[in-house]
């Protein structure tokens, strides 16, 4: 792994059409609960499908030069709808209803209807497998306890932060599995921290810290301002960000691209990695490699480059395979361009 400016995917990858129904993928916000029917391969055959696809997932980072590759979330229909529904205290059958991060738009979520516990691990396997399969530094990631405690109807708590704890502590004892099963670090995805920033700022903080207590390995908070494939309006700076110096986390992931941050404010986080969005994934086509090198020198104003990992806005799910890649390699090679100069 390159020591300066390594490079890494924000956890998803686009998954191939045979495997998932990404026409059907992209016209529904990211679903809350499960939606099985998106699967073309039926249940029987669907995890050796989804192994197979995670493969190529692993092997197209590879032959970009990713330094620290993730599965691909390949198995996932969202980044947190398989996590949030494997959990105990949840009626799945009559689903509830949530605001999602659109204005005036609801969706469907798991209710709550009592004590939020963890049956058992949900991602050892797919951790296992990546390990197994890559030589590379591997993360993986995770559905944040402060963004799943938003993402539910609760009929039992009428205590956020009781939720929020306990979802936090079921995190915990799963993301210590995940390092027990080779995982070299985990990120932890917390986009309604941007959302919510005023519950982020009574009780953010806490239920992360709760979710990482007593876990020694690397572990990373992401924000963003959602999907660029939804054409969701991005300001061009964070309502929440500089609070989570108080966190106990090494790394935090943020969105720099797309809305043109004024990386000053990273200059709050004295004590943190930042993971640096520099792919806009708005934008139909690759970068250039000089265009990718200029936005990691706009964050070399603010944060040492040993402090820096260089990576996609946000995840990769929704673009077409192809120009995924080349984004890839274009990062790759931009990450490389300021490594020499360096």
């Amino acid at each position: 792994m390159n020591a300066m400016l390594p490079t890494t995917l924000v956890g998803s990858y686009p998954q191939p059409d045979w495997l998932i129904d990404r026409e059907g993928l992209g016209k529904q916000a990211p679903p809350r609960v499960r939606v099985k029917s998106l699967w073309r391969i039926a249940e029987p055959w669907l995890q050796g499908a989804q192994d197979d696809a995670t493969l190529l997932a692993i092997r197209d980072q590879e032959r970009a030069g990713i330094d620290i590759v993730t599965d691909g979330e390949t198995r996932r229909e969202s980044y947190s709808s398989e996590f949030a529904t494997a959990l105990e205290g949840l009626d799945l059958e009559r689903a509830g209803c949530a605001p999602t991060r659109i204005a005036g738009v609801t969706q469907a979520v798991p209710r709550v209807v009592g004590k939020i516990r963890r049956r058992g691990p949900i991602a050892v396997r797919d951790t296992k497998f990546l390990r197994e399969n890559t030589a590379r530094t591997i993360k993986v990631t995770v559905p944040g306890p402060f963004t799943m405690a938003q993402q539910v109807q609760d009929d039992f708590y009428g205590d956020e932060l009781a939720l929020g704890m306990d979802y936090a502590a079921a995190l915990n004892e799963e993301i210590a599995d995940l390092f027990a099963a080779g995982a070299d670090s985990v990120q932890i995805d917390e986009p309604y921290l941007q959302a919510y920033p005023e519950k982020a700022k009574r009780y953010g903080v806490a239920v992360i810290n709760r979710a990482v207590e007593g876990i020694t390995g690397t572990v990373a908070i992401h924000l963003c301002f959602g999907y660029a494939h939804f054409g969701m309006a991005k300001p061009d700076g964070y309502s929440f960000l500089a609070e989570l110096a108080r966190a106990h986390v090494a790394q935090i992931s943020i969105e720099a691209a797309q809305p043109n941050l004024d990386c000053s404010i990273l200059a709050q986080l004295p004590n943190k990695k930042i993971v640096l969005g520099v792919l806009d994934l708005s934008f139909p086509n690759a970068e250039t490699p000089s265009t990718v090198a200029a936005r990691i020198r706009r964050a070399i104003e603010y944060v040492s480059p040993d402090r820096l990992i260089i990576a996609p806005d946000c995840g990769m799910k929704y673009l077409p395979r192809e120009v995924a890649f080349r984004k890839l390699v274009a990062m790759v090679e931009g990450a490389r361009i300021v490594r020499q100069s360096l």
